[in-house]
């Protein structure tokens, strides 16, 4: 019950910091001093305690987009173990409800941006859609080489374990996933190469024009549910990238708020050193990803 706890403190609390230590790093390399470390959680406090605006064009779908988006995101916490315990559910095929609960909050993201009425916005939940066609196949594929590795078709037994690291074969699998899932990371949170949080610049914005409608606290639910995704997805590529870290109770949650913080700076210098890429050639990588995470599954086809 102690780590099932800690889990769901971690999953409500840290995830408004991983942007801020982004930022941070940003800000390193550009020379500024930047925001505090805190400003997300800022951010999100202060709208919500603002006032709401609705178009009259609206319906409920426009209000419930923003809660799925944030309810989407909680339920896949529960099913990543963190820190290479349990998670705090657990079934057999769970792998299969983690990937399309990310899809469930996509559809209500566009659906609300579609139900404002507005061109722009349905131009992005367009793009928002054509660029998940790709990635899903990539997590997909990426979970099955998991599942092949330990002979799991849970999270918990695909994550929370180690896996016998055979160089010729098991070793050069779990990079080719692990690369597949960063792409997939960059891209499922529109961040930079794939995507700029912070653009405004109209005709390249993808996820962002979707929610140009919101205020207030849907806005917030909104911002809060893009940090835990975040913080979610982090966390299955870093079981990925150190399989076998130490399950030990207090070290292994150590281990993992490292790893989660070192993800961050990592993304922090990639958004750093790389310009976004034009939109024709985001299908391009994401394609790239699917590859890396099928030739990920070759290698295990004995």
């Amino acid at each position: 019950m102690r780590d099932v706890g800690i889990h769901i403190l971690l999953l409500l609390l840290l995830p408004p910091l991983l942007p801020g230590v982004i930022g941070k790093t940003k800000a390193f390399f550009a020379g500024r001093v930047g925001p505090p470390l805190l400003q997300p959680y800022y951010d999100i406090l202060k709208l919500m305690r603002k006032g709401s605006v609705f178009s009259v064009t609206t319906t409920w779908v426009f209000c419930a987009g923003p809660v799925v988006g944030l309810a989407t995101a909680l339920l896949a916490g529960l099913l990543v173990p963190f820190g290479g315990h349990r998670a705090p559910l657990s079934f057999p095929g769970d792998m299969i409800l983690f990937a399309y609960l990310f899809a469930l909050g996509r559809f209500f993201t566009a659906a609300a941006a579609l139900d404002t009425g507005s061109a722009f916005e349905g131009m992005g939940a367009a793009r928002e859609l054509t660029f998940a066609c790709l990635a899903e196949p990539a997590l997909l594929f990426g979970m099955l080489v998991l599942a092949k590795l330990s002979d799991s078709l849970s999270l918990t037994g695909m994550l929370a374990g180690g896996y016998p690291l055979e160089l010729g074969v098991t070793a050069p699998a779990l990079v080719l996933v692990a690369a597949s899932l960063f792409l997939v990371l960059l891209a499922e949170n529109s961040r930079i190469p794939f995507d700029d949080p912070n653009t405004h610049l109209e005709l390249t914005m993808i996820h962002e024009v979707m929610v140009l409608d919101h205020s207030g606290p849907a806005f917030g639910l909104i911002e809060y549910g893009a940090t835990m995704k975040l913080m979610v997805t982090g966390a299955v590529w870093l079981r990925v990238a150190m399989p076998n870290a130490a399950a030990d109770s207090w070290l292994g949650w150590i281990l993992f708020l490292a790893g989660l913080l070192g993800l961050a700076v990592v993304i922090g210098v990639v958004e750093s050193v790389m310009a976004r890429f034009r939109m024709v050639v985001v299908p391009t990588f994401l394609v790239a990803a699917c590859l890396l995470s099928a030739f990920g599954m070759v290698l295990l086809v004995r």
